[in-house]
């Protein structure tokens, strides 16, 4: 576990591996992540006899969101070839896929996100405008996940 400090890191040094161990080239370059979070369902409930006139609450399931990620448009298709396998069928395609937040020094890990059972559900290729040509071109892919672990 990290050494704790007065202050918070920074958001804007991270890597990702998409199961691969590649995170040192740009296809493991992203500039957005988003959606990292878990939720825990409550139910109501009370007995007739209960001495309080109102339910008490019982954790329920628990669900995981889905993750955004967002990278600059590269010379590669892995992630549409990934979504592709989704599509078609393909066995095997879940991944345990890693979001590593990085010291200031990019030397440490401080923190790890683990996205357990992780597969596409959307790809969205960039938009395209001729008037514009001062933006980057930015492909997204959103990803679904079982279960996400931190540490």
């Amino acid at each position: 576990m990290p050494i704790e400090r007065p202050t918070p890191y920074g958001n804007f040094n991270f890597i990702v591996d998409f199961a691969h161990g590649d995170t040192e080239t740009t296809r493991g370059g992203f500039s957005e992540i988003s959606g990292l979070n878990i939720e825990v369902t409550s139910a109501e409930y009370r007995a007739g006899n209960a001495k309080a006139n109102h339910p008490i609450k019982i954790n329920g399931l628990y669900k995981v969101g889905d993750v955004t990620f967002k990278r600059g448009l590269l010379a590669a298709d892995d992630l549409y070839r990934w979504t592709d396998e989704v599509r078609t069928g393909t066995p095997g395609v879940l991944r345990t896929v890693n979001v590593q937040l990085l010291d200031e020094g990019h030397q440490n890990v401080v923190m790890k996100w683990t996205l357990i059972n992780a597969r596409p559900i959307r790809y969205t290729a960039p938009t395209f405008n001729a008037k514009s040509g001062t933006d980057v071109a930015v492909e997204e892919l959103v990803l679904s996940i079982e279960d996400l672990a931190i540490g």
